[in-house]
């Protein structure tokens, strides 16, 4: 391994190891990127200045001035995935239930670190550094869950680290451009059918990491009591690079069997955000914020190995988030913050899996920031996440193209909901 892999992988696991939660935005992606943003239900924050909204538009720090931020969010998950009828379908169209019980809380909970430096350089420019854990999620099933054959254990790690130019253009314009190193950990693993029910199950296992790169651009502008941001992240193309094992297969399946290197390949989402807040009063703030994820780059994991391979088809759609809220200076060390969201799953009905059960959601944020110093603010949110109700339903051939092809119809019902604590330091130095 190069040791700019090593270097990143080290300081990118200080971020991954603490990211064990699920995806609070959608599917896989968080957005606890900072605790002032977590208050009013990420909206607005394209428009915003300060680290805070580094994540969200790289033309944020233009004029926040010498500044670092700290943040940890705390994010617990209930969730229940049931069975409605799955089945397999062995060769001779034999269709037999898939016995197994149901899954409590199979999303696990988990903790999502962040955190961002920015200075200026002279009096137009700014540089910054941002370290974010933007694509994490786990989820866990017994090895007798109905839902075995589609998944056991699902985990994604990520940490990114971007770093960041920006520059005041004119007194009403500011741009902004950023790099992005990020690094990816995967591991997925199920149950797989030997070809009768009295048989017991084999077993696969994927696990791999590496790192890849990508960028984004944002421009603010103020108008008045308006400011107005809009930001552009790219798609970043993965390759883990690791292990595939398939064991326990037996009979005519057992040439399967497998442990060998092998790589993983996905994509991650672009996003293009675009956002306004306008100063109402001296002391109120409406902000309002719109997203377009780009999911359809997530369209299969793609597993390649020496004696073979496998495309696990995902064929998530793009969608359009959105978000309001406010800002209220009670005092000059007093701000009290709220918001409300909406964001679709881009998992399809006809495709949605027991690894990653997500469904549409609305979040409702409050906050609260408090200056404690001329120096220091301590930033404090609460979110809660209503998760509709979702079918799980995957067909997937198992051993296509062989005289054992053999069909899992995955048939079930997820539902759950979320709770975020963030909690934010801001200094200025």
């Amino acid at each position: 391994m190069k040791t700019s892999r090593l270097l990143l992988a080290g300081a990118a696991s200080v971020v991954a190891v603490a990211a064990a939660s699920p995806a609070a935005a959608q599917a896989y992606y968080l957005q606890e990127q900072s605790a002032r943003a977590a208050g009013r239900a990420y909206s607005g924050e394209a428009a915003d200045t300060g680290v805070s909204s580094l994540w969200w538009n790289p033309a944020a720090i233009a004029r926040s001035g010498r500044e670092v931020t700290a943040g940890i969010h705390a994010v617990a998950v209930g969730s229940e995935v049931k069975n409605t009828g799955s089945t397999l379908t062995y060769p001779g169209d034999i269709t037999v239930p898939v016995a197994g019980n149901n899954a409590n809380s199979p999303i696990e909970s988990g903790l999502v670190p962040n955190f961002a430096i920015a200075t200026p350089v002279g009096d137009r420019f700014a540089v910054g550094l941002a370290v974010a854990a933007p694509y994490n999620f786990t989820t866990k099933y017994q090895p007798e869950a109905f839902a075995r054959y589609d998944a056991l254990t699902s985990e994604l790690r990520s940490a990114n680290i971007g770093l960041v130019g920006a520059m005041k253009v004119t007194d009403w314009l500011d741009i902004g451009a950023g790099f992005d190193a990020q690094y990816a950990k995967a591991k997925l693993t199920s149950a797989l059918p030997n070809l009768s029910p009295a048989l017991p199950d084999g077993f696969s296992s994927l696990e791999g990491d590496g790192i890849a790169y990508g960028w984004n651009v944002g421009a603010q502008a103020r108008f008045g009591r308006f400011d107005l941001g809009l930001s552009y992240r790219s798609s970043i193309e993965h390759e883990l690079d690791g292990d595939v094992l398939i064991s326990g297969l037996v009979g005519p399946l057992e040439t399967a069997n497998v442990d060998t290197a092998g790589t993983a390949g996905f994509s991650v989402p672009s996003f293009l955000a675009a956002s306004v807040r306008y100063r109402a009063t001296d002391r109120l703030t409406l902000n309002a914020q719109v997203n377009r994820i780009g999911w359809s780059e997530f369209d299969a994991i793609r597993v390649v190995y020496p004696t073979g391979g496998q495309t696990i088809v995902q064929d998530y759609k793009d969608v359009t988030t959105g978000a309001v809220g406010f800002d209220y200076a009670a005092t000059d060390t007093l701000t009290f913050r709220g918001g409300v969201g909406y964001t679709p799953t881009p998992t399809r009905d006809t495709e949605r899996t027991a690894r990653i059960p997500d469904a549409n959601r609305w979040l409702v944020s409050g906050g609260v920031s408090v200056k404690a110093t001329d120096r220091l603010t301590m930033d404090l949110g609460l979110t809660y996440v209503a998760f509709e109700d979702g079918d799980i339903f995957s067909d997937r051939t198992l051993y296509a193209g062989t005289p054992a092809a053999t069909l899992s119809s995955l048939r079930g019902t997820a539902e759950g909901y979320g709770l975020a604590w963030s909690l934010g330091t801001r200094w200025a130095f």
